[in-house]
Parts: C-alpha cells; structure tokens; sequence
C-alpha cells in the first residue's frame, strides 16, 4: 500500500500510476531489440516483427508511450521551479548533467537505445523556455509536430521520384549472425557489440524522437504551469472527448502506421507523418482510461505507482533484467525464443520490478538512481534510508505539501524514464 496524504494523493497516485503503465510499454517496445540483436543493426528481422504479435506491439506500443514520459518530463520540470524558486537553472543543469552521464553509461553498457542523453540536451532547451506561458508553449509544441510531419511528408513525396525508393532494406544474414554471435558470445563480446552499435542507434533516436519529445515537454511544461493534474476537475467534461478521439482517430492512425511500415518507400515515410499525430491522440487516451480505471479500482493504482514512484531505476532495471535473459551479461538467449516467450519475459520483468519497487519503497523514500540523481542535483544527499520524518527542518515543513501535490520537494527526482 502506498502512502498517501488526503485529500489530493489518489490523484497524485494516478499519474504514478501512469508512469508505472508506461514502463510496461517502454519494456515491450524495447525488448525486441535485445531479442534479436540482427535488428539493432538494421540488417536482422526481430522476432516479433511479423505475425499478430508484431501487429499488435507495433500497433498499440510503438512510439506511443515514449510521449507519455516525455509529457511527464515536461510536468515535473514545473514542479520543481516551483520548489527550486531562484535554483532552477543551476539545478537543472546539474540534474542534465547527471543524465547524460547515465545515459552515456546505459547506452554502451546495457541498451543501445537510451534516451536519457536526449532528454539531458532537451532539458536544457526547456530551461531556456521555461519562462513560455502555457498558450504559447502549447502553441509551440504544435508547431514542431506539425513541421515535423510536414517534413516527412516532402521526404515522401522526394522518395516518389526515386526509381528505386520503394524498396525495402535488403537482409543481411551474414552481418545478422554476427551481430548475434558477439551479443550471446560473452560480457566482453557484448561491450562490442555495444560500442560498435550505440553510436549509431543513438542519433536515430535523436532525430526520430527528438522532435516529438521536445514538443510533449512543452506540452507538459503548458500542463504544469496550468496546474492540470492537481485540478483534474477542470477537464473532467473532456474525458469523452479525448477517448473518443483518441480510440477513433488515434488507433486507426496506428493501424494505418503498421499498414505502411510493411510497404517501405514512400508509403512509410507517410505512416511516420500520421503517425506523428495519431500517436498522441492515442497516448491520451491511454493516459484517460488508467485515470478513470484507478478512480473505478484503486488496487491497479497500487499496483503500479510505486514503479512509476522510481520510474529512473525501473527504467535502468528493464534493461539489466533483459541483458541478464538475452545477452552474454547472463543466460544469452538472444535469437533464440518466438515471440510469444518474448512477450513472455517482458511480462516477468515488469512482474518482478512492480514487486521490487513496492517492497524498496517501504523501505525507502526515493530509488537508488533518484538518490543518486538527487545528490548531484543538490550536491548534498544523505544514502537512501527508511522512510520517516525528515531530519532537515526546512525540509519536514513541506514535505507534506509536497507530497500532496506530487511535487519533487527539496530536490526529488523528477520521476523520469
């Protein structure tokens, strides 16, 4: 059970709700890319990308909950200029600091597909806009998804004009097995793999995701500043609306987004413009049934916000779990399992991170990288320890405001991917 501080913590414990659902879609997105390493090099076919477990990962996952943290990264970023005051800008950029520098370290030593340095760099970019009121952050935030899917669409129509640009990627067994063989060969056979990989996984990231995600933090630095989530009152009436679109316009996009992965050339470059914005309507949606499921159940609710409570660590965790089953970190069944034992493993690694997050923070205020994140932002932290009333003055005075509120506090983590 998960403390809570009335009247407004089973509000808070939604969007930690969230946070929590979100790591399982972050999870299945990702854990093809361990499952078969020929994928990650752009030369391999994944396990789960052909047949209905493609369809439906493809469909109802990818690129859906990525916004969903980048939304919340935004959110929390006001939270603590709201408790930071005048040390926002030396903060933040201590905690950006922090990021990349984990990121950087994630990436070549367990998941070639960290985000943490994007949102180290983008975090700097909100710094500077952080003074943006709401209606123009929002404003702008449309502005670069609209001119980002205007761009892929130029890009489709460049590639009709091309003989040859309806053509698929060309497999390549040989480069496939060999991308296999130093992924399952040994630790140090793995660190190759990684250092050879990361780099160039890495700027895919930045350029496909980049965009969007800056734009979702201005959206949440819009929703932050408005106070959103504490006031959920205020957007009660919209629920229909935002489920409607969300379910008939969003999923159809991301049906269409499948459709026109498989067709290569132009066709999937105009998949990715939709996509751009269906994705989003879709990813509210989401967001809107979990809210209105917790309201209904609080035991999903509980469930799930202690993961989103330590939604760093649990971020970091997926991928140590998943080297540990698939690569030559531990068991080293990378190429080896269908799709349906895939999503197997998916489910038992949330399994266990759910349970280990709720037995940590009964023991514990924050995760093991939220300290440690927390440390450098403050440059001052006292090791994790079990949770009570705060030694710190200052800091035992808002503390139940803070919680109340979901705020970060004297320096919290921000409670980021």
């Amino acid at each position: 059970m998960i403390p809570t501080v009335a009247p407004t913590s089973s509000r808070i414990q939604g969007i930690d709700a969230v946070r929590g659902f979100a790591l399982g879609g972050i999870l299945v997105a990702n854990i093809g890319f361990f499952a078969d390493p020929g994928y990650s090099v752009g030369v391999g076919t994944m396990p789960i990308s052909e047949g209905p477990v493609a369809l439906t990962v493809s469909t109802l996952v990818l690129t859906k909950f990525y916004v969903i943290f980048s939304f919340l990264f935004g959110y929390s970023f006001t939270l603590q200029m709201r408790a930071w005051g005048e040390k926002v800008r030396v903060r933040t950029l201590r905690r950006c600091l922090g990021l990349a520098v984990l990121g950087v370290v994630h990436g070549f030593l367990l998941w070639i597909g960290d985000i943490l340095t994007l949102y180290a760099a983008l975090g700097l970019l909100l710094l500077a806009m952080r003074n943006l009121r709401p209606r123009t952050a929002v404003k702008a935030g449309c502005w670069i998804i609209g001119v980002t899917a205007v761009l892929w669409l130029l890009l489709a129509g460049l590639t009709l004009l091309d003989p040859g640009g309806g053509a698929g990627p060309v497999p390549d067994p040989a480069a496939a097995a060999r991308a296999e063989a130093l992924v399952t060969g040994g630790p140090l056979s793995f660190l190759r793999f990684q250092a050879e990989t990361y780099p160039m996984l890495a700027m895919f990231v930045w350029i496909g995701q980049g965009p969007m995600a800056m734009a979702l933090f201005l959206f949440g630095l819009a929703a932050g500043k408005s106070r959103l989530f504490e006031e959920p009152e205020r957007w009660a009436h919209l629920v229909p609306r935002i489920l409607w679109l969300g379910y008939g316009v969003g999923l159809p996009g991301a049906i269409f987004f499948t459709w026109s992965s498989q067709a290569y050339g132009a066709m999937e470059l105009v998949g990715v413009a939709v996509n751009n914005v269906t994705s989003l309507l879709l990813s509210a949606a989401y967001v809107v049934t979990l809210l209105e499921l917790v309201k209904r159940v609080p035991a999903v609710g509980n469930a799930l916000a202690p993961a989103g409570m330590v939604a760093a660590s649990n971020y970091i965790g997926q991928s140590v779990l998943a080297c540990l089953v698939f690569t030559g970190y531990g068991l080293a069944l990378a190429g080896e399992l269908a799709p349906t034992a895939v999503m197997g493993v998916a489910a038992a690694i949330y399994a266990v991170l759910l349970t280990l997050s709720a037995w940590w923070l009964r023991h514990h205020r924050r995760g093991p990288v939220e300290w440690g994140l927390r440390r450098l932002t403050l440059l001052s932290a006292t090791p994790p320890r079990p949770r009570g009333p705060s030694s710190d003055p200052a800091a035992g005075a808002t503390a139940g405001a803070d919680a109340a509120l979901g705020r970060p506090g004297r320096g919290d983590d921000p409670r980021l991917p």
